[in-house]
């Protein structure tokens, strides 16, 4: 199925319409799925679950202490270069599996995909396209929570182009994620320096006084729901603002953000103007941003606006240090409602004027850095959502072989792609 490399140069090549099942016949994949329960993962080192799949990566500190060869090998232990698809919640999301984690058991949310480096690279990206993302929704099932089948992943039909272009896209792609995490990494680092800081300066004696946080804030919970929203003008227009629900705000890196991703009418709701703190809370604490534009909350989240402008970082690492104390005042399922009543009671270390104003002006630097960093990782996502809508568009109407898998040699055309840019390597 590869191209040679006349047709490569002369972009020629054919970007051929395939599917899982057709290469499980040929013997060019293999899939299975894993068999432990998710809750292992919690409890178990080197057990991988759905969760631990983010970001094209497995984040998870527990599977680090896996060690090949101390439990023997099942279908659901990984392998290098394996492709971790997860099946439940975030259907489709996908990450190789890298040395780190070779030999960690899957559990039964992730599906194994295990083929040729070049088709496992391939289909990490394709699953991230308009076009695979839709295919899968329409097979989603949602009983208790959203789910797919392996059964859906060996019917999708994708293309496969040459494996250079393949190569060429799994470098693009790969840059990308490489430099989002190092952003990313690198603003976590400079608001954990400013959570630092403030706990040293915090941990005064004599103690700092302490204060309600009516006292020092005014606070406002928000209303509505996401299907409460007003549609949006049919015709393109800048006079809409940011809405925010409460899951917006969680498992953010930092607490800052570019854009988020509903939106209202102007005109619709009260907006909180920049430097005001939303905060919404889950079981594992609170979660904080603060706006660096107007935006409107929704129920579940409240908006804090300190006193004083030179307050803010104070009032927001203060929060940070009380995310604890902050989800005990939480009511319903998991800690997800909280009001500005509940709020307002809450006790916060705070010193003098003066102590503030000097912390604003060491921790504000430190902020404006992890701003800078989520807005070149917005550039980055706006990058490489360009890369898949183009890969979609390339990919056009994906059509079902004329003959069986089984009596193919070869899988049916769907795309004439373009050629690669080559480069002179010395």
């Amino acid at each position: 199925m590869e191209a040679n490399a006349d047709q490569v140069a002369s972009g020629k090549a054919d970007w051929q319409t395939t599917s899982i099942k057709h290469e499980r016949i040929h013997g060019r994949i293999y899939t299975t799925s894993g068999f432990l329960d998710d809750a292992a993962a919690d409890q178990t080192a080197g057990v991988v679950s759905s969760t631990f799949v983010q970001n094209g990566r497995i984040l998870s500190p527990r599977a680090n202490e896996c060690r090949p060869g101390e439990s023997p090998p099942s279908r659901a232990t990984l392998k290098e270069g394996d492709l971790a698809v997860v099946l439940v919640r975030r259907v489709g999301d996908s990450a190789l599996v890298t040395a780190e984690h070779a030999g960690c058991t899957a559990t039964r949310s992730i599906g194994i995909i295990r083929a040729e480096p070049h088709i496992v690279r391939w289909l990490r990206i394709w699953l991230q396209t308009p076009t695979a993302k839709a295919r899968i929704d329409e097979d989603v099932t949602a009983h208790v929570e959203p789910t797919i089948s392996l059964d859906t992943l060996h019917r999708m039909l994708f293309p496969l182009p040459p494996t250079d272009v393949i190569n060429a896209y799994h470098r693009a792609f790969g840059l990308i994620e490489e430099m989002t995490a190092l952003y990313q990494e690198t603003a976590s680092k400079a608001v954990e320096l400013a959570d630092a800081l403030h706990d040293d300066w915090a941990a005064t004696i004599p103690p700092w006084e302490t204060r309600p946080l009516a006292k020092v804030a005014k606070s406002k919970t928000g209303k509505g729901s996401e299907r409460s929203l007003p549609p949006l003008p049919s015709k393109s227009t800048t006079d809409v603002i940011d809405v925010a629900a409460p899951k917006d705000l969680y498992d953010l890196p930092v607490p800052h953000v570019q854009r988020f991703r509903l939106s209202s009418p102007a005109n619709d709701g009260e907006a909180h103007p920049p430097g005001t703190l939303l905060l919404s809370t889950r079981s594992d604490g609170a979660h904080i941003v603060v706006l660096s534009q107007p935006a409107t909350p929704l129920r579940g989240v409240v908006a804090i606006r300190p006193g004083e402008d030179e307050d803010r970082w104070w009032l927001l690492h203060e929060l940070r240090s009380r995310s604890s104390d902050i989800a005990r005042l939480a009511q319903g399922q998991n800690g997800r409602e909280i009001s500005a009543g509940a709020l307002k009671r809450l006790e916060v270390t705070w010193p003098d004027r003066f102590t503030r104003i000097d912390f604003h002006a060491m921790a504000d630097p430190l902020h404006a850095a992890a701003r800078l960093l989520v807005a070149k990782i917005a550039t980055l996502h706006t990058l490489r959502d360009a890369l898949l809508h183009d890969i979609s568009a390339k990919a056009g109407v994906l059509r079902e072989p004329t003959a069986e898998p089984e009596e193919q040699s070869t899988p049916a055309p769907a795309h004439r792609g373009p050629a690669p840019r080559r480069h002179d390597r010395r």
